[in-house]
């Protein structure tokens, strides 16, 4: 039986096709995730083989994750149009090349070209695979099913970063924190042929080339004029001038959509969806959370209580398994408990785990201090992540499920770069004022509130949407 990703007939995969198709997605997200944080531990290796200088090495991080978060939108909107086969393996080709670049490289210019490229491929890779599910999916259970095995195997990914990077730094070399991506991404271009032979190509109409123009530079201007803000103050022109430029482009671009565009890139009227609109901003408040989950939890470890980054990622591995299992017994229960319950049992267990991590001190055992909080936190990642991604993309016309899968990751990737920012910044402050900890406690109950945010913000979706 073949599978057909048509505007206007969804197939139904017979069981084992489908279950290429649920590993192809997933195997594609993890890879994605895995490599915005699998580069971090390797740093210091590469700073030391390549001679980079301490701002030139940040861009080995930033060149990815601007490009990934700048350009998702339009990979989403390219999906539909081109479909999710010609974007799933042109992006994996991209990304895997790029790999091979960044694992050969020489001098730093070529490295941080590499990681931007990477970013290019990695933003057609995700909206893609969101595609496929939708389309893939289409019965209300096997799509929640599906939705959390993605969702946790983005999760994974992310967490297993830090210990993968660890171990084949240590063992092999920095090199192959790239090169490991070629293998796998031959294998995932093979197994994408395969699962989606028959696909069509999608919509037969042309790309919105000014919405498109001015959608990706703007993103891609508001995320570098964010990330700068590591260096150089809010008010400052290297951070002000970029991100108001970024805002100007963004509202030129939703102008353009609203009024000028034949056939819009990201058509307006989907935000009179409640689940794309809500779910949307869900997101962005979400991918806050995230970072003060992961990223300040590992550097509490490391720098608060001395573990190795090796330690602190090994440190945070049950947290991630926990949220593995809640993600995926979240999404069996979503089809009959609606998102907003889920949504506010996530944000209860926010407040609980990140109000517990804001006690945590100097003093503090591992156990107490960051086990026991880590764990309730995780359990609320699990019973949301999955649940916002499902709502916002839930009720979507086929035809623009991706440029809404773009739209879904844009909002959260944008969201964790501006907590990021503002996280590290409020940080910052705290700690020179008082001490390393109180820098910390901040960051948890800002992040705690932010759980607040999320659940004030469900109750704008229908009790059983």
């Amino acid at each position: 039986m073949t599978v057909k990703v048509t505007a206007t007939r969804r197939a139904r995969p017979d069981a084992g096709r489908a279950w290429m198709i649920m590993a192809l997605a997933c195997a594609a997200q993890f890879m994605v995730i895995l490599d915005a944080s699998i580069v971090n531990v390797a740093l210091p290796a590469i700073g030391g083989d390549l001679g980079f200088t301490a701002t030139g090495l940040a861009w080995v991080v930033n060149g990815y994750l601007l490009t990934f978060g700048g350009f998702m939108l339009l990979g989403g909107r390219a999906a539909d149009l081109f479909g999710p086969r010609r974007m799933l393996v042109a992006g994996l080709f991209l990304f895997a090349t790029a790999s091979l670049a960044a694992g050969l490289a020489a001098v730093p210019e070529v490295l941080v070209a590499a990681r931007v490229v990477q970013g290019v491929g990695a933003a057609m890779l995700a909206p893609a695979t969101l595609v496929v599910i939708n389309t893939c999916f289409t019965e209300e259970h096997a799509r929640a099913r599906a939705f959390g095995a993605w969702s946790a195997a983005g999760g994974v990914g992310g967490m297993a970063g830090a210990v993968a990077g660890g171990a084949i730094t240590t063992g092999l070399s920095w090199r192959w924190v790239f090169l490991i991506n070629v293998p796998i991404g031959a294998v995932l271009i093979v197994l994408a042929l395969a699962a989606l032979a028959s696909a069509r190509t999608g919509r037969r109409e042309p790309l919105d080339l000014t919405g498109a123009v001015t959608g990706t530079a703007g993103l891609a201007a508001l995320i570098y004029g964010v990330m700068r803000t590591a260096d150089h103050g809010w008010t400052s022109a290297p951070v002000a001038g970029p991100a108001v430029a970024g805002l100007l482009l963004l509202a030129a671009f939703i102008a353009v959509e609203a009024r000028f565009a034949a056939r819009p890139m990201m058509p307006l009227r989907l935000f009179r969806i409640r689940g794309a609109a809500v779910g949307s901003g869900m997101l962005f408040l979400f991918g806050g959370i995230v970072i003060a989950m992961w990223y300040f939890t590992s550097l509490f470890l490391q720098n608060v209580l001395g573990y190795s980054a090796l330690e602190a990622g090994l440190g945070q591995t049950p947290a991630a398994v926990v949220f593995v299992v809640v993600a995926r017994w979240a999404s069996a229960v979503l089809p009959r408990t609606g998102v907003r319950s889920l949504v506010l049992v996530g944000s209860g267990f926010f407040l609980a785990g990140f109000g517990w991590l804001a006690r945590a001190d100097e003093g503090s055992g591992y156990v107490t201090g960051v086990l026991g909080p880590t764990l309730l936190v995780a359990v609320g990642i699990g019973s949301t992540f999955p649940t916002l991604m499902a709502a916002a993309t839930a009720g979507v016309p086929e035809g623009d499920a991706g440029i809404i899968g773009g739209l879904a990751q844009t909002t959260s990737q944008v969201g964790a770069s501006v907590g990021l920012a503002v996280l590290a910044t409020a940080a910052g402050a705290k700690a020179a004022a008082d001490t390393d900890a109180s820098g910390y406690s901040l960051v948890f109950l800002i992040a705690a509130g932010l759980g607040i945010a999320i659940a004030a913000t469900a109750l704008l979706l229908p009790r059983r949407a």
